[in-house]
């Protein structure tokens, strides 16, 4: 069993990155990852395969987080 997700927050540019999380996003897509290299790596993947449009005033931030 997978033991850690990705989550790949889309923020605002307007919104810097230390204050880009869960509830600021405008959107937050995950899915599995097997070790802290491939979360890393999977947050714009799963984000861009996702099928939401990612603004050109937008951009994507990877968050490795335990499975709870």
């Amino acid at each position: 069993m997978n033991q850690i997700i990705v989550v790949a927050l889309i923020c605002a540019k307007s919104i810097s990155a230390p204050d880009c999380t869960r509830e600021t996003a405008i959107d937050v897509v995950t899915g599995p990852a097997h070790t802290l290299q491939e979360c890393l790596v999977q947050g714009p993947v799963i984000a861009a395969n996702s099928g939401i449009e990612i603004a050109k005033d937008s951009y994507v931030k990877t968050r490795c987080e335990q499975r709870r």
